[in-house]
C-alpha cells in the first residue's frame, strides 16, 4: 500500500494561493523561514521565536485548510515527521531546554506544512518554470555562462522532490522487513538495505537520464 505523501501533489483550485504567482510562493516561504531561523535564539528572544514558530505552523494548517487539502493528506505529511520531529526535539529539549525543544518542534512541522502548501497549489510544470527563471540570470556570470544550465537546475529539483518521497519508502519497506524478521531495533537490518536501495535507485535514475540524453 502507497504511504502518505511527505510532499503532496498540486490539486486544482481558483482562490488566492493558487493564483500567486510560483516565485512569490517561494519567495514568502523562504522569507519567513529566514525569520523563524533567526529568530532561533537563547536568552529574551526565546518567547518571541517560540511565537513565530507557532504562528508559521497555525499559517500553514490554516492554509492547507482553505485549498482544502484533505485532512487525511495533512496527517499523512505529519506522521512521517513524527519520529524525525520527535528525536530532535527531544534531543534539543535535553541539552538546551525544554523551550528549545518546543521551537523545534514547532519551526520543523511549520516550515514543511508551509512547503507542502506551495506544492499543493502550484502546477509542477510552473514550479519547474519559475526554478528555470531564478538561475538563467546566474549565467551571465563569466564563471558559470558554460557550466549552468537552468533547466537542468529546474530537473534537479523536480527530481529531488520526487526522491524525497522514494526514499522515505524504501526506508519504510526496510524497517516493516526488519520487524518481520523479528530485528526491529537492530540499527544494521534498517541502515544497510535503505542505503543499498537509494544507492540503486540513484544509479537507475542516473542511467535513465543518460540514456535520454540528458546528463553528461
Amino acid at each position: 500500500m502507497r504511504r502518505a505523501s511527505l510532499i503532496p501533489p498540486h490539486r486544482p483550485g481558483s482562490g488566492l494561493l493558487h493564483r500567486l504567482r510560483p516565485g512569490t510562493k517561494l519567495g514568502a516561504v523562504a522569507v519567513l523561514t529566514l525569520v523563524v531561523v533567526l529568530l532561533r535564539t537563547t536568552g529574551p528572544l526565546d518567547a518571541w521565536a517560540l511565537l513565530a514558530g507557532g504562528s508559521v505552523l497555525v499559517l500553514s494548517l490554516v492554509g492547507h485548510a482553505r485549498v482544502g487539502t484533505p485532512g487525511a493528506v495533512v496527517r499523512g505529511m505529519l506522521r512521517r515527521l513524527a519520529l524525525p520531529l520527535i528525536v530532535l526535539a527531544a534531543y534539543q529539549a535535553l541539552s538546551r531546554g525544554p523551550v528549545q525543544g518546543i521551537e523545534v518542534l514547532l519551526d520543523l512541522a511549520g516550515l514543511v506544512l508551509l512547503a507542502g502548501l506551495v506544492t499543493v497549489t502550484t502546477p509542477t510544470d510552473r514550479m519547474l518554470d519559475t526554478i528555470a527563471g531564478l538561475v538563467r540570470p546566474l549565467r551571465h556570470l563569466p564563471r558559470l555562462r558554460e557550466h549552468l544550465h537552468p533547466e537542468r537546475v529546474a530537473l534537479t529539483f523536480a527530481l529531488a522532490l520526487r526522491s524525497v518521497d522514494v526514499l522515505w519508502d524504501v526506508a519504510g519497506q526496510a524497517r516493516d522487513a526488519a520487524r518481520a524478521r523479528g530485528r526491529g531495533r537492530d540499527v544494521r537490518a534498517l541502515v544497510t538495505p535503505t542505503v543499498v536501495r537509494a544507492v540503486a535507485h540513484a544509479r537507475a535514475t542516473g542511467d535513465a537520464l543518460a540514456a535520454r540524453g540528458l546528463v553528461d
